[in-house]
């Protein structure tokens, strides 16, 4: 094949992803803010978000995974035009998505013990356990937001999330000013207040995305007259069947960048803000490789049920390419700016705190050089994930994601991250062994699933 054939393909990749990365680019930049908001209030507050959020990162990463599992089975329904199995994949997978947000919220409750045991630096911990409280409940409308959004992203409908998601940061932001600060007669919560935020913003995220879908006519009558307690054992089982492996693979993933906290944690509070700052940004870049793996998973879903296997491989590789192309220019842009972006979360005129200020831009300007390293290793391994999930293989990509990040990737964290090693560069260098090492596999993986299609096929 020439290269023509590959790059044809990349505006309308580009069309479908771009929402997709809007949304969650949204949801990352809400973060950038609350994290500078937070910043403003000293590196102890800013470090309790990162506690906190590290628990919720872990919730989430189950909740979002599992709800992948739509997004495939509805791409590969609306291609073979088969309205009533879509829309029973969508009602089941509804129904599961609220069950899994309820469980995960009380899970998250009952893990707050965990951080007084974790060696976290106290101080943290206690402005941390209210802030979790509320946003773990947060988890409920996200993770329902989450079936909504993964079945309009399989009916190739990914504008509508992005509209949802947009509405919600904006609350959130205005909500946030309010409440961390005591704005305009609201209370001073502090990092409370940006926990009131995310809360009611997620709410209101949920209500919108369905009003949207109610009124256009490709998804009307997929989320009308929803009998959600009429449920069938066999599509239960089917979701089951795909949806705990992605929501495992993406657990093992962000559990490696949670366990890269809690080993900051270890080493004191400078190095976990600065972890902070390093993963809020390298987060940003790689919402774009999400947007792309969302993109893969729709196109290799509709191929799939078309059964045009050969341009479902020329596809996927077009949005690979895609893929290396924009992390080749984020991994540049670290490279330049990673002295000056660290500089946007804290605040140096504060004199009382100035050397602790100094010390986390030091540290984290150090992260983003690794960052700079990974992104292409990461941008592949999402979005190579993205394809196979639409092809529904996820059994051994999850061994696969197992193998890479714990095996490889947290001993190598973990001996390189202690004080008197590498500290938290180490740790740094442990993610960039567990994401190269998953970029590969599941390229092989990949590879040669799609080989074996168009053999047995022909």
């Amino acid at each position: 094949m020439k290269i023509t054939d590959y790059t044809k393909e990349f505006k309308y990749n580009w069309n479908l992803a771009a929402p997709v990365m809007m949304g969650m680019l949204g949801h990352t930049f809400v973060s950038f803010i609350d994290n500078i908001m937070v910043g403003q209030l000293g590196t102890a507050e800013l470090a309790a978000v990162s506690l906190g959020n590290s628990f919720m990162f872990i919730a989430m990463s189950l909740g979002i995974g599992f709800s992948t599992a739509l997004t495939p089975i509805i791409a590969e329904a609306d291609a073979a035009k088969n309205f009533n199995y879509g829309k029973s994949s969508f009602k089941h997978g509804l129904f599961l998505c609220a069950v899994l947000g309820i469980l995960l919220f009380l899970l998250l409750l009952l893990a707050k013990p965990l951080m007084y045991s974790m060696k976290q630096p106290i101080e943290v911990v206690q402005l941390a356990i209210p802030y979790l409280d509320l946003v773990a409940f947060s988890l409920i409308p996200l993770i329902i937001f989450q079936g909504f959004k993964q079945f309009s992203d399989g009916l190739s409908m990914t504008r509508y999330p992005m509209y949802a998601t947009i509405l919600a940061n904006i609350l959130n932001v205005i909500l946030n000013y309010l409440l961390i600060f005591g704005k305009l007669g609201c209370p001073e919560l502090g990092i409370v207040g940006a926990a009131y935020g995310t809360l009611i913003s997620r709410f209101v995220m949920v209500a919108h995305i369905y009003m949207l879908l109610k009124r256009n006519k490709k998804s009307v009558d997929y989320v009308s007259q929803i009998k959600i307690f009429v449920l069938e054992k066999l599509m239960l089982k089917k979701l089951l069947h795909l949806g705990a492996p992605s929501a495992m693979q993406m657990f093992f993933e962000v559990a490696i960048f949670t366990a890269a906290i809690w080993l900051s944690g270890l080493l004191g509070k400078n190095p976990q803000a600065a972890n902070q700052v390093a993963l809020n940004l390298s987060s940003m870049t790689f919402m774009v490789a999400t947007g792309l793996s969302v993109a893969a998973m729709i196109r290799v879903g509709n191929q799939k049920g078309l059964k045009h296997y050969i341009n479902l491989r020329r596809i996927a590789f077009s949005i690979f390419l895609l893929g290396c192309i924009l992390a080749l220019g984020f991994a540049l842009m670290f490279l330049v700016l990673h002295n000056q972006l660290p500089k946007l979360y804290v605040d140096f005129d504060d004199m009382k705190n100035l050397s602790d200020n100094t010390e986390v831009v030091t540290i984290a300007s150090k992260l983003l050089l690794a960052a700079a390293i990974f992104q292409i290793s990461d941008s592949i391994q999402v979005i190579v994930l993205g394809a196979l999930r639409g092809l529904q293989d996820v059994k051994i990509p999850t061994l696969i994601t197992f193998i890479s990040y714990w095996l490889i990737g947290f001993p190598v964290s973990w001996f390189l991250g202690k004080e008197d090693a590498y500290g938290s560069f180490g740790i740094w260098l442990g993610l960039l062994a567990g994401l190269t090492t998953a970029a590969i596999l599941l390229y092989i993986r990949f590879n040669y699933l799609t080989k074996k299609l168009i053999l047995s096929h022909n």
